[in-house]
């Protein structure tokens, strides 16, 4: 008994390893999770982003709500609701101090829109309109009356202005008020830092952004049914609108740079930024450009072979049709989270503590540690999208799986989209939490190595550059790899139920021994997958570029326009994924079935004869095949089934 009780326990060691190293990773996702909420309740208690989106006055209130009453300031505590422009008393000569403008600024309902020369205009100003333009503690009836008037109301005479939506401040249409308030306007952005500048930029444009997304999302969702029930024929239009996508996009910018830089009203930061990311946008695409034109020309005779392919994996997510629908739920978390991300950092970037001055105003001063936890945030952003694009991948792998280690092909499983789901949750969340880490860990001296550069580019040789440089390729290079081979670990995971190690090396064992069959089947099939998403990133980027054009002033648009450009490679990558996960899965399925089975009657393949046909064929091994002494991938006695956990 005891001998039994020995053996069973070496049985269940590996059991109990796997459960308790999974459960280390997920403690250490919920101890990030909780620290990202701690600072999530601390931005948005000490944050007040609509002090970016309405503006506010002198006094602490914020224009267009209503406020809450800060100590030491007597006229701040107001209700803004219906005032939702921000009137300057001196706008015709405005300076700047530290970073803010010198002049008194009030919430007002409406701007003047004719000039008002006298006391008698601006109290038939405020009685017709309902808009006073004096300091709030001055009632409308003592405007002519009060020997402080020309203190607390606006300097005679007030020139005629009209509401400017993007920062919601009343702009004076007199030519000498405009010159000198643009002006003043102009050093205030210029000397803002860049964080602040790119948050500016992605809330004036949020409606944009938001719009671009849905777009990204309809391609998206158009190209995987495209795929479902891909032709020839689709397969030569989706080249033929990828060929004109990248051409057409990288024409538009080089003329929308050329346009810029010509431009002799181009003063502002934000405008030259914008020159220069036209001029990086441009660089970029026109040699993304000629490398896919290339690649496009040399594999143009293996079409036929492609779509083959994508046939026998339409066959597999036929039988799994609610596979199609699993990017929608991932997209709709992923969604949900990003806009959860941006709310906090709008709160971070405007966490600050209000203090009362002179005269009653309320100034804001930043809160120290902002920068740490902007990195903190970061950091939660990166690993969580990749935490739930992993959970897709296990989940897609899972149901393949299931499916392919059956052996009535006719009858599939019961819900096995689900069964992948239930699965993942009791038994694998761990791995996907160190999958996700580790890319995460690739992805954080990337991303330092470019803040580095951005700071030191004034300093640094073109050494230092070409060191950079280097630097970034490597871990890109670096990065990609570990994407690849954690989608196989996923995959192996399904098949044997091991942590994300073993699976990682049994994976890479299994590869090494079929990259030659199954490199360049696959290969060719990623490559389609990713002319979809070029595609889509093309076509929105170019909508992005229509729209952001139009709205050039005091907007760094080229950043926001980059978040698209990232949001609709997401996009269409959550989606096309079900096809590039699937074939992947469904390869690296085939090959531990040639190594753990040998067509005999003791050891049937569990493979399709279609996909057997087809690997045979494309790699002109089918000889090989049948006189193959088989390996077994596991040490197992029977070695005829692999079932998932």
């Amino acid at each position: 008994d005891s001998g039994d009780s020995v053996s069973e326990l070496r049985e269940w060691r590996p059991v109990i390893y796997r459960k308790c190293t999974d459960t280390l990773w997920l403690l250490l996702f919920f101890l990030f999770w909780a620290g990202l909420m701690f600072m999530t309740g601390y931005a948005v208690m000490a944050g007040a982003a609509e002090r970016l989106v309405l503006g506010y006055d002198s006094f602490g209130n914020i224009c267009g709500r209503k406020n809450t009453p800060v100590k030491g300031a007597p006229l701040s505590g107001r209700d803004m609701t219906n005032k939702k422009y921000v009137f300057f008393l001196n706008s015709c000569s405005l300076e700047m101090q530290s970073l803010k403008i010198s002049s008194v600024s009030l919430c007002v309902s409406s701007c003047p829109q004719e000039q008002l020369n006298s006391l008698e205009d601006l109290q038939s100003f405020a009685r017709n309109n309902g808009s006073c333009l004096c300091i709030y503690n001055l009632n409308v009836s003592s405007y002519t009356l009060s020997p402080k008037a020309a203190e607390l109301c606006p300097t005679l005479p007030v020139p005629p202005s009209k509401p400017f939506p993007l920062f919601n401040r009343c702009v004076p249409q007199n030519p000498e008020c405009y010159a000198k308030y643009a002006s003043v306007l102009i050093s205030m952005v210029n000397e803002m830092d860049v964080f602040h500048r790119i948050l500016s930029g992605i809330l004036a444009g949020r409606d944009t952004v938001i719009g671009l997304s849905v777009l990204a999302l309809a391609f998206s969702f158009m190209l995987v049914l495209a795929f479902r029930f891909i032709r020839t024929l689709l397969v030569h239009i989706l080249m033929a609108l990828v060929v004109f996508g990248l051409l057409f996009v990288s024409g538009v910018l080089w003329w929308l740079y050329y346009d810029y830089r010509n431009d002799p009203s181009t003063e502002l930061e934000t405008e030259k930024e914008n020159v220069k990311f036209l001029l990086g946008y441009a660089i970029f695409s026109t040699i993304v450009t000629v490398v896919l034109l290339s690649l496009i020309l040399v594999l143009r005779k293996r079409l036929q072979f492609t779509v083959q392919l994508f046939r026998i994996v339409g066959k597999i997510i036929g039988r799994i049709p609610f596979l199609l629908f699993q990017p929608l739920w991932t997209f709709l978390i992923l969604i949900v989270f990003w806009v959860f991300w941006v709310a906090v950092l709008l709160s971070l970037g405007t966490a600050g503590t209000a203090q009362t001055a002179s005269g009653g105003q309320v100034e804001y001063r930043a809160l120290s540690g902002i920068c740490y936890m902007a990195w903190y945030h970061f950091v939660g952003l990166i690993w969580t999208s990749e935490f739930i694009l992993a959970c897709q991948q296990m989940t897609i792998a899972g149901a393949v799986v299931t499916c392919y280690f059956n052996r009535n092909k006719n009858s599939p499983p019961p819900h096995p989209v689900l069964s992948s789901i239930s699965v993942l949750f009791c038994y694998h969340l761990g791995t996907a939490v160190k999958g996700s880490l580790l890319i995460t860990i690739l992805r954080i001296p990337r991303i330092v190595l470019l803040y580095l550069y951005n700071i030191l580019k004034q300093k640094e040789s073109a050494c230092a550059k070409c060191l950079f440089k280097c630097c970034f390729c490597c871990f890109w290079c670096q990065e990609s790899c570990l994407r690849y081979f954690n989608q196989h670990a996923y995959t192996s995971t399904a098949i044997n139920g091991t942590n994300f190690c073993t699976s990682a090396k049994d994976a890479v064992f299994i590869l090494a021994k079929n990259s030659a069959k199954l490199t360049s089947i696959s290969c060719f099939g990623d490559f389609i997958l990713f002319l979809g998403k070029v595609f889509v990133v093309c076509f929105t980027v170019f909508g992005g570029l229509m729209a952001f054009n139009y709205h050039r002033e005091l907007q760094a648009w080229v950043v926001p326009l980059l978040l698209v450009g990232f949001f609709a490679y997401l996009m269409s990558h959550s989606f096309l994924s079900v096809f590039e996960v699937t074939a992947d899965a469904m390869f690296l399925c085939f090959a531990v079935d040639m190594e753990t089975n040998d067509g005999s009657a003791e050891k049937p393949y569990f493979v399709d004869q279609e996909l057997l046909t087809f690997v045979s064929q494309s790699n002109k091994l089918t000889e090989r095949q049948k006189h193959r002494s088989p390996r077994p991938f596991q040490d197992n006695e029977d070695g005829t089934e692999l079932q998932p956990m």
